[in-house]
């Protein structure tokens, strides 16, 4: 089991009209696959334009859901888990900043294409050429991708 720290909107990307409507499909996609793989989810959402204005946690089938508050961005409760709870956290961002975040915190950062492809139930597959001598931090990746 792994755990995994999401970057909602993020993952979901700008190109849905109803960003609600996203937002709960990808949840259902995530309780799905967490039955399915049995990890330890928490996919962050910025709520503070819709939601009460402070920061908001539920859960829903063992997934955890946070909404940012008035005054923070998703991208600063991801940094606040990321340096509080000290886990060994696959983080799905394509967001430079949170990925930097994540390795700063001996984290591994995921791309969110990539977990998108996994969680549509596309198989990961990539190929070392011969010759080829992967960095650390690149087997660090493919290392946290076999575990998704």
């Amino acid at each position: 089991m792994s755990k995994i720290l999401i970057d909602g909107y993020n993952l979901i990307g700008i190109f849905h009209r109803d960003l609600k409507k996203a937002r709960d499909e990808l949840i259902q996609a995530l309780i799905q696959y967490r039955n399915k793989k049995g990890h330890d989810i928490t996919v962050v959402f910025d709520g503070y334009k819709e939601g009460p204005g402070k920061e908001t946690v539920e859960y829903r089938a063992g997934v955890r859901i946070i909404y940012s508050g008035a005054n923070e961005k998703a991208d600063d409760i991801i940094k606040r888990i990321l340096s509080t709870e000290k886990f060994s956290w696959i983080v799905i961002t394509s967001d430079k900043e949170i990925e930097k975040a994540a390795w700063k915190e001996n984290c591994v950062a995921v791309d969110s294409s990539v977990f998108f492809d996994i969680l549509n139930g596309e198989e990961f597959y990539f190929e070392q050429k011969r010759g080829m001598t992967l960095s650390k931090k690149q087997k660090a990746i493919l290392k946290a991708i076999s575990k998704l």
